[in-house]
């Protein structure tokens, strides 16, 4: 178990977590996955361990670039782990501004111009 307190979701079993200068967090899909004809979109929450932020964003990735089409979201969010874990900072801060500013969440893609961990 994530030490995580009791409510909304937490205190469940989460496979991903990521180390970063503000502490440790979770990586979970907060919403299924959505399939287009080119593309898959995936909704991730990133929390806290102590529950003192969550922060949620989309992630984006081409067909083209996946080496299994049909990889489950956990093996996909374990990929995108080690690119988050690099870019924690910068998206962290963008998905709070676009979140703030814009109500949505920040929609990262991945393709084959910006691969990032694909």
């Amino acid at each position: 178990m994530f030490p995580f307190p009791r409510g909304k979701g937490l205190g469940v079993r989460l496979t991903t977590t990521l180390k970063t200068g503000r502490g440790i967090y979770a990586v979970e899909s907060a919403a299924p996955i959505e399939h287009s004809a080119d593309s898959i979109v995936l909704t991730l929450s990133v929390a806290r361990a102590d529950g003192i932020e969550k922060v949620a964003f989309r992630v984006k990735i081409a067909k083209s670039i996946l080496p299994s089409p049909d990889d489950s979201p956990d093996k996909l969010i374990e990929r995108i782990a080690t690119w988050l874990e690099r870019e924690f900072e910068q998206t962290r801060e963008a998905a709070l501004k676009t979140m703030r500013t814009e109500h949505l969440l920040l929609e990262i893609s991945f393709d084959a111009e910006h691969p990032g961990p694909f």
